[in-house]
C-alpha cells in the first residue's frame, strides 16, 4: 500500500466487511478478461460466505480452490473542512493552493480488499449455516421464515465460502478541525 498512513489494521478491515452493504468479488475468466460480481456478503471469522444460483457464469467460474479478490466499499461522503472564506483566501496565496485540492477536491472513505480462495459447500449443514449468516444480516425482520425458505431453497442454491489468505484496510477522514486523521499503530 502506498499511503501507509491510511493503512487500517486487520481488525478495522474485518468490521468494515461487517459494516458493508456488499463485496464486489473479481475473479478472472478462461480468456484473461477480470469479471466482477457485486454480492451480498457476510463474514465469520476469517471466511466470506455468498449464496447464488446453481448454474450460470458465476458458478462456471468459482470452482474450488480459484483464487479471488474481494473489495467493500463502506462509507463515503465529502467532508466539509473549509469554509467558502478559508477556500477564498487559499485560492489567493499561492503559498495555499495546495490546500484546495487537499481539503476541497477530496472524499472520505473506507475499503478493504480481501485476496481469497474459494470453496463451494455441499453439506446441507454448512449450506444452511452460512445462509442463516447471510439472512442474520440482510434480511433479520423476516428471519421467521428462515426455516421455510430454507427448505423450498437449499437444493437449488449454491452456497460459497471464500477462505481469507490476506486482508488490507484502507481510511480517509477528517477530524472536527479539518486535519487528515492519520492511523498509528501501537508499538
Amino acid at each position: 500500500m502506498r499511503r501507509k498512513d491510511r493503512e487500517m489494521d486487520r481488525d478495522y478491515g474485518l468490521q468494515m466487511i461487517d459494516r458493508a452493504a456488499y463485496g464486489v468479488l473479481s475473479v478472472m475468466e478462461s480468456d484473461g478478461q477480470a469479471y466482477g460480481i457485486p454480492l451480498s456478503i457476510v463474514r465469520e471469522g476469517d471466511v466470506l460466505y455468498f449464496h447464488a444460483a446453481k448454474g450460470g457464469k458465476k458458478s462456471d467460474l468459482l470452482l474450488d480452490g480459484t483464487k479471488v479478490h474481494v473489495v467493500f466499499v463502506g462509507e463515503t461522503r465529502i467532508p466539509a473542512v473549509m469554509t467558502d472564506a478559508e477556500a477564498a483566501e487559499a485560492a489567493r496565496t499561492p503559498e495555499k493552493f495546495g490546500l484546495l485540492t487537499s481539503k476541497l477536491f477530496t472524499t472520505e472513505f473506507e475499503s478493504a480488499m480481501v485476496q481469497g480462495v474459494v470453496r463451494q459447500l455441499h453439506a446441507d449443514e454448512e449450506k444452511t449455516h452460512a445462509l442463516r449468516l447471510i439472512s442474520q444480516k440482510y434480511t433479520p425482520l423476516w428471519m421467521h421464515y428462515f426455516p421455510q425458505a430454507t427448505r423450498s431453497g437449499l437444493g437449488i442454491t449454491a452456497v460459497y465460502a471464500v477462505d481469507i489468505t490476506h486482508l488490507t484496510a484502507k481510511r480517509k477522514k477528517f477530524d472536527a478541525l479539518g486535519d487528515e486523521m492519520k492511523w498509528q499503530r501501537m508499538a
